[in-house]
């Protein structure tokens, strides 16, 4: 009997995890070009299926150890479905309109400088010229460097293939990274993707709209439902503990009494 309250224990703790995932799909519905993620989860008789059949120690199944019923937090996954595209008519505003990401040089609080890929095609001239991010991160052409412009010439286009040009002369190509499994990509925060050991890189067709930026992909209606049947799921576990313990309190304090 006790074993039911360590069960709805876990189920509790699964849905709180899942109910933070839906939280932050909704705090991000109006970030550019953000991905929503999902969580999973594992049955008992799942984990311990897989348990039983792991013969990764000499060629031998484990030994299972104490029993842990109930249900297993999995990993969270990305769906990476692309958004709608907003048209905002601002040239460095930019769109892709199939797979792959921009990249960025990104710098961390240490002083560390990495590449860091990011759906989140809203950047702008810095006062030198060169095409940031909103947080002043230097977006990249296809060769790794820098993309500087002159800020005083007006006439600045992009076309479909990500080339820039100004004044009629073509400065600089814009480039884009696509990765043949995304299972090997993670969030790293504000809206960028870090790769993971294993990661290759791909060709990508994919074309570029200048005065466009792709919306995030959560729908707030679907995120607030699923927020309903989480909160549901979450009481009938608080249920399931109380009664228990009213169970488990008649046990004590009257089936133990002397008659």
């Amino acid at each position: 009997m006790v074993k039911g309250l360590y069960t709805a224990y876990t189920g509790m703790l699964n849905e709180q995890h899942r109910m933070d995932t839906l939280t932050n799909n909704l705090a991000n519905v109006n970030t550019t070009g953000f991905k929503k993620e999902g969580a999973t989860s594992q049955s008992f008789k799942d984990a311990l299926a897989y348990e039983i059949k792991d013969k990764s120690e000499y060629n031998l199944t484990k030994r299972m150890g104490v029993m842990n019923p109930g249900v297993k937090i999995g990993e969270n996954y990305v769906d990476w479905s692309e958004g709608a595209f907003h048209e905002t008519d601002n040239t460095f505003d930019l769109a892709l309109s199939d797979r792959g990401f921009f990249e960025v040089e990104f710098t961390d609080k240490e002083g560390n400088t990495m590449v860091k890929y990011t759906r989140d095609g809203s950047f702008t001239l810095n006062i030198n010229g060169d095409l940031v991010t909103k947080d002043g991160d230097y977006l990249l052409d296809v060769n790794g460097n820098h993309i500087n412009l002159d800020p005083l010439i007006a006439d600045t286009s992009i076309d479909r293939m990500g080339n820039i040009f100004q004044g009629g002369g073509l400065v600089a190509q814009i480039g884009v990274t696509d990765f043949e499994d995304y299972n090997y990509l993670e969030h790293y925060g504000e809206n960028y993707f870090q790769t993971v050991e294993g990661a290759t890189e791909t060709p990508t067709a994919t074309r570029i709209y200048s005065g466009y930026l792709e919306q995030s992909n959560v729908s707030p209606v679907s995120e607030m439902v699923e927020m309903i049947a989480v909160t549901r799921q979450y009481e009938a576990n608080q249920r399931v503990i109380k009664t228990i313990d009213e169970t488990l309190e008649t046990a004590v304090t009257s089936l133990g009494r002397p008659v």
